[in-house]
Parts: C-alpha cells; structure tokens; sequence
C-alpha cells in the first residue's frame, strides 16, 4: 500500500505566505517539497516502482495545484543538497520542472534552450552510462511524449518571426541547434538502437523473452529504462515524422510493435491513444481507409468503455480531446470509404450523434462538403511543423501556418479527385452486371472517360500496405469482361459473438437490479 505523505495537507508557513506576497523565489523550498524530493530519491535508490508512480503522478500533481499554480516549482540547485547532488536525479527533476512550466506558464526562449540542454545531458546518461534504475512506464512515456512536444512547441514557436525581439533572433542565431530536427530524431532512433528493442520484440515472439508480459519491467534487479524508452521512442518517431508529413516513414518506425495485440505501449492511457491517433492519421493520409477506420473503432471503443476511470487523471482533458478528434477523423474516413460495416454499433452511434449530419452534407460532394472536410481536417489533424530555421537575412515573416496548408491543400485534392467516384458507386451498387454503353449514358459521359472514371476508381479505391502488397479498401469493386461491368460487392462478416456479449452485459444488469429489491 502506498505511503500517505499527506503533502496536501501540510500547514502553510510564514515563508510559504511571505513567498506569496514577495513573488516567486526559485531558491525558496517549502518543507513539503523538501520531504517530496527526499522520498522520491529514495524510492529511486530502492526500485520501488509502486511508490514512484504514487508520488510521480499524485503527489507532483497535488503539490503543483497547491503551490505553484502560476509559478514554477524551486530551481534544482535549491534542491540538489537535499538529494546529495546526485546528477541523475537533478536531471530528472528538471525534466518534471520544465515540464510544469510548459503546461502551467508560457515558457521564455532561454527556459526553451535550457530544456533541450536538459533533455540532452539526461539522455546521453542513459545512453552511455549504465543506469541503474526502474521508472514507471508512465514517466518514461511522459519523457518521450514532452520532448516530442517541446520539440513541436519550439518550431511552432520559431516560425512566428514577426513579433520577435532583437535579443530573440540574437539568442535563435546563437543557439541554432536548440531543437534541431536531426538532434531530435537522432536521440529518438539512438534510443531504438541502443536498447535492441527490434531484437527483444523478436525474441519474445519465440518464447525467449519476456517484455510485454512484465509491462517492461525487470524484476531480476535490472533497468527497465533504456528499453522502454527504446519501445516509447517508436511511437515518437511515428509523431515526429506525422508533424513533418512522412508518413510512409512513420509507419515504418512503428513496425515492430503489433498494434493488433496487447502490448506496453497499452499499459499507458496517452502512450496508447497517441500511437492509434497518428497510426490512423498516417493511413488515411496514404488512402489506406480500412486499416485507419479499423484502428480508430478499436480504440474509440476502449476510450468509450474506460474513459471513466481517468477522470482524476491530468491526462483526462486531452483523452476526451483526442477522443473528439478521431471521431472527426473516422467521420472522414467513412465518407471518403463507407465501410460502416467495420464500425461497432456503440461507436457508430456515437458518430451519428456527433457527425451523423455532415456526413451526410460530405456525401455530396459540392462547395459545402469541400468546408466540411476542411472544417473537419483542420479540426483533427496534428499541428504540423516546418523544421527548419527561418532565414534571419530576409524580412521577418510568419511562416508556423505554412506546413499545414500544405498538408491541407494535398488532402483537399484528394478529397476532389473522389468527387466522381460517388457517382459510380452509387451505381454499382445498384447492378450486378451493366454494360459500358448504358452506364456512361446514365452518367452522361463518353465510353473512353468511363473508363477513365473506373480506373480511377480502381486506383483510389487501392492501396499500398507496408509490406508493398496491394490492398483494396472498396466496399463496391468490379471486372470489366467484354464491354460488361461485373460487380463484386464484398459480403459483411456476420458478427454474432459481440451480439452475445451486448446481451450478457445486459442480463447480468438485470440479475443485479434484482439482486437488489429487497422482498418482504
């Protein structure tokens, strides 16, 4: 059982009212922060994980709401002598302190650098020296999931060259390789190599090893650092290479994790959400519909089923935001590639309330289906990035919205060239056989641009997996023999077992209710 350390309820001194009234003092420790660092560094010491976590996620959370709302935590040099300066510590406590700046106050360029200095010197620790400790899986993704976010932050940030300071453009010229792109994906695939994750997931396949069964941990004694932070930094190269629009590169980065199973990257709520919502945003950017449509029913059904035991989580606004994106995002895929079969009925229902009416409008495909599909991308894509350094010769310019129009103007295209295919779907649909003559006819079209529209629709209903195969994602598809269009409409799997499960949940609801009524 967790230790009750009782931070918050801890009376308030003079100097904590005095530290109010004067203004923050990064040198000022309250004794409730001076007894968090202590136990947390003995918890690390000791490998008691169950405790990290506690103090990790509730504690720091706890003390952040009590005392520095809208200040940052004490610096770590007032803090260092509590800990015996023990340098691996203080960086992790800096990467906890950057990391409450950045969520609770705008950080200054400077505390931008400083956070990369940081976030440098604490990875080439763990790469190149042997660390010996365990960290909750939730702290070790957090780490990932902040500097890819930091890493974004900054370019966003960069990008916005008009309102710059003379001292700004100074410190961006002297510190031209804070936040580096190569810098970032360097120690991302650094992590990848060095801690043989490919090896272990291939291993564990044949039985000899044990990674997804102890959630990472190693209970010989060992770390469980290097390789969950190898394992988390997979799902960072899928991130990174989505805001840069490489999603070809992404999916790559992330072959090794079978997102089908069970794994580690599930033991952690936002780990497992973050990894779905660009896995399935990188295969509706590659036309790969069905795969993203089944990705994103999986986990919108879990966050449907689960998203109640989160609610004291700090994760939990982002869980519900995430959530809404990728109901946005399925709304696109099923309009762009009507697999409503493939939906869960809890789900789809959820959809219809939220989207059932513009999914309609999208159908049609004129100027107001366009801003719907604008509206919806612009709404649920990630905030892309353009990772290089602004030109400081040339008249400042703000350049932060310049790879999302193009990745919006690449997506509108392709929405476009679907426009006709609605058309001929729709047709199909309705025919098991019809010639080429009657169906240009009722299309109002020539033979030769129906067969256009059909190869069209053959490519744009087909697509590339990541093991080079063809795949179809046509709920509709045909064969032309003979100047005759034979029709081939894919037959939905019947699906009992859920129907069963529905009607369990439902009886054993009952069973309840009745447990309940007292008899006299």
């Amino acid at each position: 059982m967790a230790t009750n350390y009782e931070y918050d309820e801890a009376p308030a001194t003079y100097d904590d009212a005095q530290r109010q009234d004067l203004g923050y003092d990064p040198n000022f420790v309250p004794d409730s922060v001076k007894s968090f660092v202590v136990h947390l560094y003995r918890h690390i010491r000791e490998k008691n994980v169950y405790e990290i976590h506690q103090m990790y996620e509730i504690s720091f959370q706890t003390l952040s709401d009590r005392l520095f709302k809208d200040t940052p935590w004490p610096s770590v040099d007032a803090v260092a002598h509590h800990v015996d300066n023990d340098q691996v510590f203080c960086l992790l406590y800096r990467e906890m302190w950057f990391r409450h700046l950045y969520a609770r106050l705008s950080p200054t360029l400077k505390q931008r650098i400083d956070s990369w200095d940081n976030y440098c010197s604490l990875f080439q620790v763990v790469l190149h020296r042997v660390v010996n400790m365990q960290l909750p899986n939730q702290w070790l993704w957090d780490m990932v999931d902040e500097f890819v976010y930091q890493f974004q932050s900054f370019c966003q940030y960069r990008a916005k060259m008009k309102n710059k300071t003379e001292q700004e453009i100074v410190l961006l010229r002297q510190y031209d390789q804070a936040w580096n792109v190569y810098g970032v994906l360097n120690y991302l695939q650094a992590f990848v190599e060095k801690s043989n994750i490919f090896q272990i997931l291939e291993q564990e396949k044949e039985g000899l090893e044990q990674f997804t069964a102890t959630d990472g941990y190693d209970y010989s004694g060992g770390s469980n650092v290097l390789k969950v932070l190898g394992y988390f930094s997979m799902v960072g190269l899928l991130r990174v290479h989505c805001l840069l629009g490489d999603y070809q590169t992404g999916l790559k980065c992330l072959l090794p994790i079978d997102i089908s199973q069970q794994g580690v990257y599930t033991s952690v709520i936002g780990s497992h959400i973050t990894t779905i919502y660009h896995y399935g945003f990188a295969n509706l950017m590659l036309r790969r519909y069905v795969e993203a449509i089944r990705e994103f029913n999986k986990i919108l059904l879990y966050i449907y089923k689960t998203k109640q035991f989160h609610q004291k989580s700090p994760q939990y606004e982002q869980i519900l935001k995430k959530n809404e994106q990728m109901y946005a995002l399925l709304a696109i895929c099923l309009s762009l590639c009507p697999q409503v079969k493939l939906v869960e009925e809890t789900v789809n229902s959820q959809l219809r309330e939220k989207y059932g009416e513009k999914m309609a409008r999208m159908q049609r495909y004129d100027d107001e289906a366009f801003a719907i599909y604008d509206e919806l991308f612009s709404y649920a894509c990630p905030k892309f990035i353009t990772p290089s350094a602004p030109s400081f010769e040339e008249p400042p310019i703000n350049y932060n919205q310049d790879a999302y129009r193009l990745q919006l103007k690449l997506f509108l295209y392709e929405v476009k060239q679907q426009q006709l295919l609605s058309g001929v779907r729709t047709f199909l649909k309705v025919y098991s056989t019809i010639s080429l003559g009657k169906l240009a006819n009722y299309m109002e079209v020539d033979e030769p641009t129906l067969r256009t529209i059909l190869l069209t629709y053959k490519h744009k209903t087909h697509a590339v997996d990541s093991d080079g195969k063809i795949i179809s994602n046509a709920d509709v598809d045909f064969y032309i023999d003979d100047d005759i269009i034979h029709v081939v409409e894919a037959k939905p799997v019947k699906r009992y077992g859920d129907y069963f499960l529905r009607q369990i949940v439902k009886l054993e609801g009952v069973i309840n209710d009745m447990d309940r009524i007292k008899l006299d």
